[in-house]
């Protein structure tokens, strides 16, 4: 597996990007506006789509994913959620107020847009690659991810604060290899951290200390994710300042990780 990171900000401006991952070319995780860097060529072979949860900076260019390939392609874009993300697409984007109903255009028959309902701890197989449905706790009801190519692991936490069921799943991984964890503020910030149910880096250190010490010895590497813009050398400079012994560095934009 190829996963590319399309977008991993917070926020925008300048080259920053919201969250979005390709991988191999015809899956994503999340659709942040780092989906709009993609050619026209690219855009077509998506065919499935992963949702952490409804919040706009992760759903924002579905709808216009969709208008752009419709007419070029003949099979649906399947978008993969729980049972609560699809009502609220459902309700609020796909509504003919907000965007057009791609469930049943050009007709219900033949719709440019499926939705594949998610529950916790699922795992979807397409082509030799797992994706699986992991805890988190948000605001809005949310998941992340477990990509699995066999060989190695990746957990995609979305946005999420504490959360001892995440851990509990993660530490059933023998080969995570990566982590990408978010941490949205910096502890100066914890108030609002724990009201919009982010994490910042004290509240990420707790988070990090439940890793099974099997994961820990094994070298798995942190990567930091939807830093505020304009906040994240401060962010990363307070998480150094705990003196974690795994290796912890900001996610980039266009990285890539092999599975």
């Amino acid at each position: 597996m190829k996963i590319k990171i399309l977008g991993c900000s917070g926020g925008i401006g300048d080259e920053l990007r919201t969250t979005s991952m390709l991988v191999d070319g015809d899956i994503l995780i999340d659709a942040g506006t780092g989906v709009g860097d993609l050619s026209m060529d690219e855009l077509l072979t998506i065919d499935h789509i992963f949702i952490t949860h409804s919040h706009l900076d992760h759903i924002a260019f579905i709808p216009f994913l969709l208008d752009t390939v419709m007419g070029f392609r003949d099979k649906p874009v399947t978008v993969h959620a729980s049972a609560e993300t699809i009502a609220t697409l459902r309700t609020h984007i796909f509504n003919w107020k907000v965007w057009p109903d791609f469930n049943v255009i050009p007709d219900e028959a033949h719709a440019l847009l499926r939705y594949k309902e998610l529950t916790l701890g699922e795992t979807i197989h397409l082509g030799g690659r797992k994706i699986t449905a992991l805890p988190a706790n948000h605001v809005v009801p949310a998941i992340g991810y477990h990509l699995d190519s066999g060989e190695t692991s990746l957990v995609f936490t979305g946005d999420t604060t504490t959360c001892d069921a995440l851990w509990r799943e993660v530490n059933k991984i023998a080969n995570l290899k990566y982590l990408i964890i978010e941490t949205a503020f910096s502890n100066n910030e914890i108030e609002l951290a724990k009201l919009s149910k982010h994490l910042c880096p004290s509240l990420l250190v707790e988070e990090l200390s439940k890793l099974a010490m099997e994961n820990i010895k094994q070298s798995v590497e942190v990567y930091i994710t939807h830093l505020k813009p304009g906040e994240g050398e401060s962010i990363m400079q307070e998480i150094a300042e705990t003196h974690m012994t795994m290796p912890i560095q900001a996610l980039r934009k266009h990285q890539i990780f092999k599975l």
